[in-house]
Formats: C-alpha cells, sequence, structure tokens
C-alpha cells in the first residue's frame, strides 16, 4: 500500500526541507512546492490526501487551493502555517475551510500531530448519529428508562405533572415529550419561566388584561392561559412564584375559571398544566413561601430527573448527539469524538448538567481543530480539562492554541495569569479551611500578598 501523499506549499526553502524530512520520517510521502503557481497547476494532475501550506506566499494566499479544489468537487484537507498570527489572518483561514492552523515557528511534533488529525476520515452522513432522534431527551441508562417509562404511562392522561431536577437536565424536555405524546398535541405548548418575569407583571402575563388595567396597558391582552387554550402549559421554576400569584393559579387548578387582570369577564380554562422546579418545595412549603395546596394540586404525578452525574454512561450518547447537532446547525463539517475523549467526558464533572454538556460540544464543534476531538480538545471548550498525571502543560497549550487561533481574548496573556492565580488560591484555602496564612505559606507567599491576590481576583469577577 502506498503512503499517504502530503503536499507542502512553501515559499521558505529550509523550512520546507525540514517539513518534508519530519514528514517522510513519520511515513508519509511528500512533494514539496516552493509557489502556488507550481502547486496550482500539479493539482490538474494529482490529488494529495493533504495540503499543508504557508498562507502568504510570493504568488498569492495559499487559501486559494481550496477553492480550486472545491470546483473541482473533492474535498482534501488543508493546513495553513504562518508567522502572522492576527484576528484577520487566523479568521480567514478559518472561513476559506482551513481545518487547522500551525502558527510559525511551530514544533514538527505537533505539525505531525495535527496533520494525522486531519487525515482522520470525516463522520459518514449515513451512520445513526446523523439522524436527529424522534425525541431530544436521550438516554439508555436505569434512570433515564424509568423517566421514559413515566412519560409513556401518563402523557395521554390530562393529570397535572410536577417535573424536578436540577438546573441543565432537561426539564422543559419532559414537558414537550408529555404534550408531544398526549390527545392536546395538535393544541399549542406554551411555556413561561416564572423566575424570569418581574412579579408586578407576572399575573398579567398568565392570566391577560383587559384595556387600562394598569399604565401602559393600552389594549386587550391574552395570557397563557388563553394562549394555551386545548394545549399545554408549563410553569418552569414554579417555586420562584409570589404568594399572591400562587392563591391565583391554585384557584384556576380548582376550578378552571379565571378573570383578566381588571376584567369582568369569566373565562373557562381548558389547559393542562405541567410544572417544573430545581427547588425542594416542601421545604419552601415549611419555611412559609409556597402554599401546601398549591404544592398538593401540582404535584399528582412527579417526575424527578437525574443529574448527569447519576446516568454517565449516557455521557458518550448525549456528547455525539449535540456535536452531530452543532455541526447540522452551524453548518459546519462533521466531526466525531476519539474513544479516549468519550472516556474522559465521562469522568468531568458536569454542575450545569446535559445543558453544560451540549454548551462544550457546541464549542467543540467549532473550535477543536481537525475531524476528530481528542481528550486534550476538551480544556479548549469551555469546560474543566481532563488533565493525566502530573503535567498540566499539554491541556493549557491546547486551550492557548485554540484561543489564539479563534481570535479570542485580547488580553490573553493576563487572562490566563488571573485564571491561574484564582485557581491556586482557591485551592489552596480550601485545603486549608481558609485559614489565609497556612494557605499563603503552601503557596510560598505572604499572608499579605495572598490577601492582595485574593481581593484583586474577587473584583476581577465582579466586572466580568
Amino acid at each position: 500500500m502506498s503512503a499517504t501523499l502530503i503536499w507542502i506549499v512553501e515559499d521558505d526553502r529550509a523550512l520546507r526541507t525540514v517539513l518534508t524530512r519530519a514528514l517522510e520520517q513519520a511515513g508519509f510521502a511528500v512533494r514539496a512546492f516552493g509557489d502556488l503557481g507550481s502547486a496550482r497547476a500539479a493539482l490538474a494532475s494529482t490529488l494529495p490526501s493533504l495540503i499543508l501550506t504557508d498562507l502568504r506566499l510570493p504568488d498569492g494566499d495559499g487559501s486559494v487551493l481550496l477553492e480550486d479544489l472545491g470546483a473541482r468537487g473533492v474535498n482534501v484537507p488543508l493546513l495553513v502555517m504562518s508567522a502572522y498570527t492576527d484576528i484577520a489572518s487566523t479568521a480567514a483561514a478559518y472561513r476559506a475551510g482551513a481545518v487547522d492552523y500551525l502558527a510559525k515557528p511551530f514544533d514538527l511534533d505537533v505539525a505531525v500531530a495535527s496533520i494525522r488529525r486531519a487525515l482522520v476520515p470525516a463522520p459518514g452522513e449515513a451512520t445513526p448519529e446523523a439522524a436527529p432522534p424522534a425525541h431530544p431527551l436521550l438516554g439508555q441508562s436505569a434512570a433515564m428508562r424509568e423517566v421514559f417509562r413515566l412519560i409513556g404511562r401518563i402523557a395521554a392522561s390530562d393529570l397535572t405533572v410536577l417535573i424536578t431536577g436540577a438546573t441543565g437536565t432537561g426539564k422543559e424536555l419532559v414537558a414537550r415529550a408529555l404534550h408531544e405524546e398526549s390527545a392536546r398535541r395538535l393544541r399549542p405548548f406554551v411555556a413561561l419561566n416564572t423566575a424570569a418575569i418581574p412579579a408586578e407583571l407576572l399575573e398579567s402575563e398568565l392570566f391577560g388584561h383587559e384595556a387600562g388595567a394598569f399604565t401602559g396597558a393600552l389594549r386587550r391582552n391574552a395570557g397563557r392561559f388563553e394562549q394555551a387554550a386545548g394545549g399545554t402549559l408549563f410553569l418552569d421554576e414554579i417555586g420562584d412564584m409570589p404568594l399572591a400569584l400562587q392563591t391565583r393559579l391554585l384557584r384556576v387548578l380548582a376550578g378552571g375559571e379565571y378573570y383578566r387582570v381588571g376584567g369582568r369577564e369569566l373565562l373557562r380554562s381548558d389547559v393542562r398544566v405541567l410544572a417544573a422546579t430545581h427547588q425542594d418545595l416542601a421545604a419552601r412549603v415549611a419555611a412559609g413561601s409556597f402554599r401546601a395546596d398549591l404544592l398538593h394540586r401540582l404535584d399528582v404525578v412527579r417526575i424527578d430527573l437525574p443529574a448527569l452525574a447519576q446516568r454517565r454512561e449516557d455521557v458518550a450518547l448525549l456528547a455525539r448527539h449535540f456535536l452531530a447537532g452543532a455541526a447540522r446547525e452551524l453548518k459546519l463539517p462533521a466531526k466525531r469524538f476519539s474513544a479516549a475523549a468519550l472516556r474522559a467526558l465521562t469522568q468531568m464533572e458536569f454542575s450545569g448538567n446535559v445543558r453544560q454538556l451540549e454548551n462544550l460540544c457546541r464549542r467543540l464543534a467549532v473550535i477543536a481543530p481537525g475531524r476528530e476531538i481528542q481528550a486534550q480538545d476538551l480544556g479548549t471548550g469551555g469546560a474543566p480539562p481532563v488533565l493525566t498525571g502530573g503535567d498540566w502543560t499539554p491541556a493549557l497549550a491546547a486551550w492557548a492554541r485554540a484561543a489564539l487561533a479563534s481570535g479570542g481574548e485580547a488580553h490573553l496573556h493576563a487572562q490566563a495569569r488571573a485564571t491561574l492565580d484564582r485557581t491556586l488560591l482557591e485551592v489552596a484555602l480550601e485545603l486549608h479551611q481558609g485559614h489565609r496564612q497556612n494557605a499563603a505559606a503552601a503557596l510560598g507567599l505572604g499572608r499579605n500578598t495572598l490577601t492582595r491576590k485574593l481581593g484583586a481576583s474577587r473584583r476581577r469577577q465582579t466586572k466580568t
């Protein structure tokens, strides 16, 4: 079997020679060009497996090779190398379709690793993960199978359901699944986050208002109960609803009747109510901030969603789904996770649960270089990196490379130093139970220095 053919397009003869030797030692076949014109001419008779090109060549921009390949209907990975690492240059290279960007000077081992990654075949369009599932609520764990069983049993009924679980576990997805599998599925599904609406406006949002009911009410407005007529009303973060409104909601649930704000017309409610909360409503009842009778009305059936830490066997399934979905939505080339990256993901702590995992996958779809996401790339997605052994510099290097290549923070050096300081200070204080003098001694700092750095770190966090 012939070796994989790599083209090098570089006007610097010394670098061209060094790269050629390094790639040949790595087992690749290499063809080198000193200018853009000769490489474009060679495309008429030969197609490489990958092109490594300088961005600024004497006779043009190396990224135009992608246009030549696109005109011929072929897809060849192109890696850009350049001494110009400004935002405009890097962004232009990625817009043109480059799969990675090597800033000169670079380590030859890094270049070889980037080439190997770029040569990983793109995920096939016909794979099962490429097709979106019927429902976005996914899981194969025992905990999620129990959730699916409950949804299946109660969806067709009109029972009121209380959905509980930590932030980011997918409570609204459960509510939508209950609606879509019910007899009301052809009628509206209306969602309202009660914590996101100011208390003085929440009553009008729920029940509507008449013209002139209050300052600014210029015309009659239908509330969420009217908008959801015949369908489902989902009340998220129900634990934050003010007590006065809890009383009005209780009357609607009990009698099915209500008035608009400022109105005299009695309206009938034909709505199935689903509610969700991340709070302990029983504790709020005991504290006097939530009505016990309303809790009984809402808590006819309860579906408790597990945290992601309780369903780690679902992490790989969810990560692949979110990564494929991000590629479709953002119109990006498909990527896949390596086996090592998936293992690392299952070991990470996601305090934001499924929502945090989804956001990480979306960032990786944009930021991670190459077609296969490696374990060291996980730190570039904004989540805590998984580190092996005692060496954290590879993760730091991956983060810095991605941030610089994507035109990240203008003050990246200051940001990195501030993050390092804050992390060391917080960990030292945690290990020494908040004792500043002992924490400072462990870090080799004076107590006053630690206090000053801690104050500066907190001021930066407050500003951001």
